[in-house]
């Protein structure tokens, strides 16, 4: 069941891109697994989203909680989720910003125990949720679809994977140095030598992705700043020299 309560205080969101957004070493394959129903006829597609049950989340809102009962998963048609993980001790660990595209509501599919992690609308998100019954019944009928389902967790598995593989073998810095390039890829334009990231993201959101704490967030980036690295102001972090940004993670390797 959705639940409806807020959980965080609404900002403008950022623009959309096509990509999801995810802690990795590159930004390739970042996306993969949002066209897992491709493989699908037009009409297979079709019967598939018939199946299953049209829901809004507005942005803030919750699409579902950590530890609450598991009933199927979602397919995101519009808007973004940023899914994420509580620790014991209150800290956050942002897993992803899922897209257009994906699903969400694993790792589980077939329904029962409870949800392993958190999923929230950035922004006000069109979703349908397939439930574990209708998922079952789909995959006995659809050999196809099962295929798809395959593909999108193998995608899953790998984001999961790079995530753990930065946050097990890279320092904080690294992770930190990392982002800001990823973010500098996806976002970034170029303008009088420097890249200006044209995504608004906070010193909180950056720490639950590269796994720190707001404090040390604000502290490195200051310092970044005062080394001429980067640039900060209210709407935008501008890369002054991402060359230093590619020198911090390979040298930290």
């Amino acid at each position: 069941m959705v639940s409806t309560a807020a959980v965080t205080p609404l900002r403008t969101p950022a623009p959309l891109i096509a990509s999801a957004l995810f802690l990795s070493e590159t930004t390739e394959g970042l996306d993969d697994g949002a066209g897992f129903l491709d493989r699908l006829t037009a009409a297979e597609a079709a019967r598939v989203r018939a199946a299953g049950r049209p829901v809004s989340v507005g942005a803030g809102r919750s699409v579902f909680r950590q530890g609450e009962p598991h009933g199927g998963i979602f397919l995101i048609e519009e808007g973004r989720v940023r899914v994420f993980y509580d620790g014991p001790s209150g800290r956050q660990v942002t897993l992803a910003y899922w897209t257009p595209g994906h699903f969400i509501g694993g790792p589980s599919l077939s329904g029962g125990g409870t949800h392993q992690w958190s999923g929230e609308a950035i922004e006000t998100v069109r979703l349908t949720m397939l439930s574990g019954a209708t998922l079952r019944r789909l995959i006995q009928q659809m050999p196809s679809f099962a295929l798809c389902l395959i593909e999108a967790l193998e995608a899953k598995g790998r984001c999961y994977t790079a995530m753990a593989q930065m946050l097990g073998t890279r320092s904080v810095i690294e992770r930190l140095a990392q982002l800001l390039l990823n973010l500098g890829e996806l976002y970034g334009t170029a303008e009088a030598g420097t890249t200006v990231i044209h995504r608004r993201i906070t010193h909180d959101e950056i720490a639950a992705l590269v796994g720190s704490t707001r404090q040390w967030v604000t502290m490195m980036l200051k310092r970044f700043q005062r080394d001429g690295i980067v640039a900060v102001d209210k709407e935008h972090i501008r890369l002054t020299r991402p060359d230093r940004l590619r020198d911090i993670v390979s040298s930290e390797a």
